[in-house]
């Protein structure tokens, strides 16, 4: 993702659950939630909506995660940390996507450090 100049980086085992997390803040339309689910789309957030995004994930998802938790693209909350066991079984694929207090805590400053950013 990149914002007048300054980019942040997303592997796809946070950027997953990231989706999941932006979708439930119910700021970004559904169009634009499917357009930054895939890779090199160029979509578009504007300003209002990167500072509303990094409002509601510092003001109401945050205080759910103490540093040392992760939030699964599910919702679920968790303390263990991540051991990088990569989940084949389809019963449990779910666990190869969390993102972690510290990374939300970035993005969040990102979004609201931006003028708007877009997703590539």
């Amino acid at each position: 993702m990149s914002s007048e100049n300054f980019e942040f980086f997303a592997n796809v085992w946070n950027w997953k659950a990231a989706i999941e997390v932006i979708k439930h803040l119910d700021i970004i339309s559904e169009g634009k939630l499917r357009q930054m689910s895939y890779n090199a789309t160029g979509v578009k957030i504007e300003i209002d909506e990167a500072h509303l995004l990094g409002e509601k994930i510092r003001d109401e998802v945050l205080p759910k995660l103490a540093p040392d938790k992760r939030i699964y693209a599910d919702g679920t909350i968790t303390n263990a940390p991540d051991d990088m066991t990569l989940f084949k079984d389809d019963d449990e694929q779910w666990k190869n996507y969390s993102v972690g207090y510290d990374w939300l805590k970035e993005f969040s400053d990102f979004c609201l450090r931006s003028k708007g950013f877009q997703v590539f």
